[in-house]
């Protein structure tokens, strides 16, 4: 069947996250994704959980199985000749190459963009890295704590008695991985319109600076010379704002604009707070934060989530349901949408994906073929596509190249 990206092949010589986000983003629409891993250890997402049954095998990688999906697998040892020169083959045939390895990799293997240009004129080379391909940084390492706290986001985030809180996962990973995917595209296009492609240079720091939330937060500051506080999970003064328990779970009430006063008191069926002096002045209220946190607690332990939810949007109240994983699974809007794929994998099992958050209307993206395994596609590329015969191919594991 014919996708959005079916005519476009793309080198996979990504790992871990931010690589191969962006290369999914490209294989769940169609297109032509060769994922080169090193013989006999694979991406390093094979050893990282979740694992399933808690069993760590390099198949079972949660992670791994959800990033690579739709990709062909093959095994390559870019330190031999051999590897090196059947890597420049393959380069001749792609239209883009997605790389993260530190920057000094590629150029100690003499694949740096100069030489990869002169093979294919046309090709797009975007490179990942930690801080970019230039700079004083270009050769440091990092993490994902060490990122967000480089950035404008962490100082701002968690209570704020307490120290400062990074986002959970791999947020920085998966916003470059997207960032690189759509810059990777539009020069795709440049490269098809004059033949001529264009090295693509991905900072994961400098994409913590730019939307969706860093570049608001630099913004405050540029015009206000303020830092932005922290204040946790609600707004002094502001109220209700933020999470509580309810009988059977949690809800987030997001009632902090003075319009919303008047609507929290009629649907807790309480007008007499509009004539409580604690609560009437905007001004003194902040002082009775506590004293209305109290009444709101001892109401909504009596009802149900759902009960909360319908009746706040009567009173049109910004409330939702704080979900369980569980839940998120289950919810209609989610499925109606079919948001969640059911992907087979020889190995792992019929397993329930993450979709691709976004529509084409006249292209299917549903993810359908599960990550490979390793080495999975050797036979296929190699042989089929690149002319090796079988005993070429066992000769080239006996020397250790694929």
């Amino acid at each position: 069947m014919e996708q959005a990206l079916t005519d476009v092949r793309v080198l996979d010589l990504t790992h871990y996250v931010a690589g191969p986000y962006c290369t999914k983003l490209f294989s769940d629409f169609g297109a032509d994704v060769i994922k080169i891993e090193k013989p006999g250890e694979g991406d390093g997402a094979r050893k990282m959980g979740p694992f399933l049954d808690d069993d760590p095998h390099p198949e079972k990688s949660g992670l791994f199985l959800h990033l690579n999906t739709n990709k062909k697998g093959i095994t390559l040892n870019l330190k031999t000749r051999t590897g090196i020169k059947i890597f420049k083959d393959l380069v001749k045939e792609a239209d883009i190459l997605v790389e993260n390895f530190e920057p000094r990799v590629l150029s100690s293997l003499g694949l740096d963009y100069r030489v990869l240009e002169d093979i294919n004129p046309r090709l797009v080379k975007t490179s990942i890295s930690n801080f970019g391909q230039t700079g004083p940084y270009r050769n440091y390492k990092a993490t994902e704590l060490v990122l967000f706290a480089m950035g404008p986001h962490m100082f701002s985030e968690g209570e704020p008695d307490r120290e400062p809180l990074k986002f959970p996962g791999f947020k920085s990973q998966y916003l470059a991985g997207t960032y690189a995917a759509a810059v990777s595209m539009g020069a795709l296009f440049g490269a098809k319109a004059s033949g001529m492609g264009q090295e693509v240079d991905i900072s994961i720091m400098e994409c913590l600076c730019a939307p969706p939330e860093g570049a608001g937060r630099l913004m405050v500051y540029e015009f206000s010379n303020e830092e932005i506080k922290r204040e946790g999970h609600r707004k002094e003064g502001y109220y209700p704002y933020g999470y509580y328990p309810c009988k059977d779970g949690m809800i987030l009430i997001y009632g902090f604009l003075p319009a919303f006063w008047p609507r929290i008191a009629k649907w807790m069926d309480m007008p007499e707070l509009l004539e409580d002096p604690r609560f009437i002045d905007p001004v003194v209220r902040p002082e009775h934060h506590g004293d209305f946190e109290a009444i709101l607690y001892e109401w909504l332990a009596e009802r149900t989530q759902q009960d909360l939810i319908r009746s706040a949007q009567a009173q049109r109240i910004p409330v939702s349901p704080v979900y369980r994983i569980g839940e998120v699974l289950k919810d209609a809007q989610f499925n109606a949408r079919n948001a969640f794929a059911e992907i087979d994998h020889p190995m792992a099992g019929k397993i329930t994906y993450p979709g691709v958050p976004f529509k084409l209307p006249e292209a299917t993206s549903q993810p359908q073929k599960p990550a490979p395994l390793l080495g999975q596609h050797n036979h296929e590329i190699f042989c089929d596509v690149m002319g090796y015969s079988g005993e070429d191919l066992v000769r080239l594991r006996e020397q250790n190249i694929i």
